[in-house]
């Protein structure tokens, strides 16, 4: 699982991912949430990277907020 910035444009790729947002209902959003996790999920493909960033995802979900 690679944790450190691999993106190319990352203040692009995040304004495109905030773009995506705008103009959604709540329940549009998290089904664009969904369906962007399972094309994301598709393109890496290996089972064990998906079961790590997974975990890690939950592991910093559930730490108490700051």
């Amino acid at each position: 699982m690679k944790t450190q910035s691999n993106l190319q444009d990352p203040d692009g790729f995040y304004e495109r991912l905030l773009d995506a947002y705008d103009g959604l209902a709540p329940e549009q959003c998290e089904m664009l949430d969904a369906r962007l996790i399972l094309l994301l999920a598709n393109q890496v493909g290996d089972a064990k990277v998906l079961a790590d960033c997974v975990n890690a995802a939950r592991d910093i979900a559930s730490k108490p907020a700051a």
